[in-house]
């Protein structure tokens, strides 16, 4: 069992629209029912000692969903961002938001950057990913060490795992320890793709408007009972036949 801290957890909120349809619902209210649920999330996981809790809130490819749905999903950012910036400040929480914000509307990315502010002081963080994507990540980050490279700043041999890093948007925040997907699905839809080299993965077919509390605390209990090996080997595999998982 890994004795080491649980500090990132990240999720990729998924079923929402299923919760819906199973509910006899429109999409719309799925949605409007899995951003009443971030708070009950966000709590457990600070009970549990958790620094930063990130969140997938909007995908680089969920632009291509239908305009309506689209629309509804803007309006409930747009309204989480005005309701819950003051009461995550008082709660000592940052939020930061990572993606591209050229493709949200002037008062979005207002909003954005007021609740940012508003909880700039936080000692956790509560980190929202929206227009986001694995692979755009790593994009800015090899254009921003490709303009160090121009500028005569760097050389081309300075290029490691640790600057890349640097440039990525979660670079000063713990590294990320558990991935959880929500809804069944198995897979993590070009969601932190670097920083997930070698996190540990949860996925649940419990649909996000129904993963509470009592959920997020049976993901963090399974981290505890998994063995962290980084690419190594524990002492006591050893004697053990086989090859070493990672």
């Amino acid at each position: 069992m890994t004795s080491e801290a649980l500090k990132h957890i990240a999720i990729i909120m998924d079923g929402n629209s299923r919760w819906a349809k199973q509910q006899g619902m429109l999409v719309a209210s799925g949605h409007k029912a899995g951003v009443e649920r971030i708070r009950d999330v966000l709590r457990a996981s600070l009970e549990r000692g958790v620094e930063v809790l990130t969140l997938f809130a909007f995908s680089s490819e969920n632009w291509r969903r239908p305009p309506t749905e689209v629309n509804a999903l803007m309006t409930l950012f747009l309204g989480y961002l005005r309701r819950e910036a003051r009461q995550l400040s008082e709660e000592n929480v940052a939020i930061r938001i990572i993606g591209s914000r050229d493709r949200f509307s002037k008062r979005i990315q207002q909003a954005m950057a007021e609740a940012e502010d508003i909880t700039r002081n936080g000692q956790r963080t509560l980190v929202i990913a929206a227009d986001y994507g694995g692979k755009w990540d790593m994009t800015q980050a090899a254009k921003k060490v490709a303009e160090q490279i121009a500028s005569g700043l760097i050389t081309p041999e300075s290029i490691n795992e640790d600057l890349i890093a640097s440039h990525l948007s979660l670079a000063d925040l713990p590294p990320l320890d558990l991935l959880i997907r929500t809804g069944g699905e198995v897979r993590i839809s070009n969601f932190l793709l670097w920083q997930a080299a070698y996190t540990e993965f949860y996925f649940t077919n419990v649909y996000w408007p129904d993963f509470d509390g009592v959920e997020l605390n049976k993901a963090v209990d399974e981290f505890y009972c998994r063995q962290r090996r980084f690419g190594g080997r524990h002492t006591d595999d050893n004697n053990k036949p086989g090859i070493a998982s990672a």
